[in-house]
């Protein structure tokens, strides 16, 4: 058996397991389209760039994304680029996540925070299994409380939130990639730095043997925080 077909082996026997893993449960995709404040990444729509207005950096001034047809038609070669597709493939750490962005859009793609503050939104009132929110802090960590409002009650948890230019350990339990090592953009989408920013996605564990209603989120002053988009497993 050579090293190459071991490797397959393994990653097609370790895809068959996170399929067990989720079979029985559906994924569902949140609607937030109702807080949805800012538009972070630039697309195509007409054969044009539609630029982005407030950033993921720089208190929403700083930088912004661009899809893969963007960098083309922005001139930049083999850019780490966000990808045409929002639906963001499953892998082992989560399902398929689907972001607010395309190409083709004009309007408010995330949720962007500055300081401290909050937001809620409702979910479908179901048992979860998982919860994955997808996010991004910049200058620094964002602290977040997180509220869990049940059909028989409420729990709070609490999360650290990395910045988005540091890399998430291995087999972390609570945190995992989006989009892993993208290039980021400043104002006229000139390139400010080629590599090594993510989306990061934050499974908050929601207690699968209540029914949940709603989600609220809450920061602390530092870090700069967007939203992307909420995605769950129900059983």
């Amino acid at each position: 058996m050579t090293f190459k077909y071991f490797v397959f082996l393994f990653a097609c026997l370790l895809a068959g397991g996170v399929a067990n893993s989720q079979q029985g449960n559906k994924t569902i995709q949140i609607d937030i389209h109702k807080l949805l404040n800012a538009r972070p990444v630039t697309t195509v729509t007409g054969g044009k760039l539609q630029t982005w207005i407030t950033g993921i950096d720089g208190g929403g001034k700083g930088d912004g994304y661009l899809t893969e047809a963007a960098a083309k038609l922005n001139g930049d070669k083999n850019a780490h680029a966000l990808p045409d597709d929002p639906l963001i493939p499953a892998n082992s750490s989560h399902p398929a996540i689907l972001l607010h962005y395309k190409n083709g859009d004009k309007g408010n793609q995330t949720r962007n925070v500055a300081g401290i503050n909050s937001f809620s939104f409702e979910v479908p009132h179901k048992k979860y299994t998982d919860l994955y929110l997808s996010l991004t802090s910049s200058e620094g960590s964002s602290q977040l409380h997180i509220k869990l409002t049940y059909a028989d009650g409420s729990e709070v948890k609490d999360f650290l939130l990395p910045d988005y230019y540091n890399d998430i350990p291995e087999r972390d339990a609570n945190l995992s990639y989006a989009v892993h090592d993208l290039a980021k953009w400043g104002l006229g989408n000139k390139m400010t730095e080629s590599d090594h920013h993510n989306i990061d996605v934050l499974n908050i564990h929601p207690d699968p043997k209540r029914v949940l209603k709603e989600v609220t989120l809450s920061k602390d002053k530092s870090g700069y925080l967007v939203f992307w988009a909420a995605t769950g497993f129900i059983k």
